[in-house]
């Protein structure tokens, strides 16, 4: 095989795992989906363990993939009710499997949408995750202030991501991010992100000898009935 084939085939690769990651399709995407969740499953429970979901609350994750975070979230919030949004048609299939069975009861409801309108009216939700999928969001300072405005008044954000600028694996994800044509912002702009949107209390937290990063924060209890724009 002459190198501009291999190199052909590379570039293609990497146009059809750019897509799978932003926006999975089809069968390979449904695959896809599943996958992350597996590989994403430890990440999330360190960061579920860092925050405190209300027993009885009403909790979105945006970007829900696979549903498996819903899932999560359904079983720490057994008196409560679970929504999973994503924009993925193939995500939503295979997430809407994963909790076909919270799903029969009414506890969790899975949803195809936009984080850049989200489909709910202000102050719906006592929590809001975003695990491993703020990286495509499409304009992430309006994407952040588009989740505070759907956060009841003391309501907890909680932003969960694999990889962060200046972690351990910075040279690797220094070269991949850009490839994909993600996001790639640092300890700081993350809290910077959370706090300009209007969000308080905000911090992050790392694992050591991991690239893992969550930065959490809550929409205030002054002044929360005002309109977000």
């Amino acid at each position: 095989m002459s190198w501009i084939l291999r190199l052909l085939i590379l570039l293609l690769l990497l146009v059809w795992l750019s897509r799978q990651v932003r926006k999975p399709s089809g069968a390979l995407g449904r695959r896809f989906v599943r996958a992350m969740g597996v590989g994403h499953a430890a990440m999330t429970d360190w960061a579920l363990q860092q925050v405190t979901i209300p027993k009885d609350g009403v909790i979105l994750d945006v970007g829900c993939g696979g549903g498996r975070t819903v899932n999560k979230l359904a079983g720490l919030a057994p008196q409560g009710r679970v929504v999973g949004l994503d924009y993925s048609a193939a995500s939503v299939e295979v997430s809407r499997n994963t909790n076909a069975q919270e799903i029969q009861t009414g506890r969790v409801q899975i949803e195809e949408g936009s984080v850049a309108a989200l489909p709910f009216p202000d102050g719906t939700f006592d929590a809001v995750t975003a695990v491993e999928t703020h990286y495509y969001w499409p304009d992430l300072p309006a994407n952040v202030r588009e989740v505070l405005r759907v956060l009841k008044a003391g309501g907890m954000f909680a932003l969960v991501a694999e990889t962060y600028r200046g972690g351990p694996f910075r040279i690797l994800y220094g070269i991949i991010m850009p490839l994909l044509g993600a996001a790639f912002l640092s300890d700081s702009e993350h809290r910077d992100l959370l706090t300009q949107a209007g969000f308080t209390e905000v911090e992050t937290r790392h694992v050591s000898g991991k690239n893992w990063i969550l930065a959490k924060g809550r929409r205030p209890t002054q002044g929360a009935n005002l309109k977000v724009t």
